[in-house]
C-alpha cells in the first residue's frame, strides 16, 4: 500500500496521498485532502451527489495497480466534504 501511496499516486496525480491508515485486518482508508478530480468542482454542497461518478476511474485504477502486483481487492471511495475523498480498499484473501 505504500507503494500505491507514494510512487502510483505521485505518477498519476502528481502528489502523495495524504493520509493512509489500516485497521490491520487487510483495510486500508486512504485519503486525500485535495483530489485533483474534485478540486475544479465547486465547494459547495451542489455537486456532493455527482462526485462519486468522478472516483469511479481512480478506484479502478487503484484495483488495477495492485491486481498487477497480484493483490486481489475492493475498492470504494466516498466523499464527504470537497475536494477531499476517501478510498477504502478491502484486501481479499486467495
Amino acid at each position: 500500500m505504500k507503494f500505491i501511496c507514494k510512487d502510483f499516486w505521485t505518477t498519476v496525480f502528481k502528489k502523495q496521498i495524504d493520509n493512509l491508515r489500516t485497521n490491520h485486518q487487510g483495510i486500508y482508508v486512504l485519503q486525500d485532502n485535495k483530489f485533483r478530480l474534485l478540486t475544479q468542482m465547486s465547494a459547495g454542497k451542489q455537486y456532493l451527489e455527482h462526485a462519486p461518478k468522478y472516483l469511479a476511474f481512480t478506484c479502478g485504477l487503484i484495483r488495477g495497480g495492485l491486481s498487477n502486483l497480484g493483490i486481489r481487492s475492493i475498492v470504494t471511495a466516498e466523499v464527504s466534504s470537497m475536494p477531499a475523498c476517501k478510498f477504502q480498499v478491502m484486501i481479499q484473501k486467495m
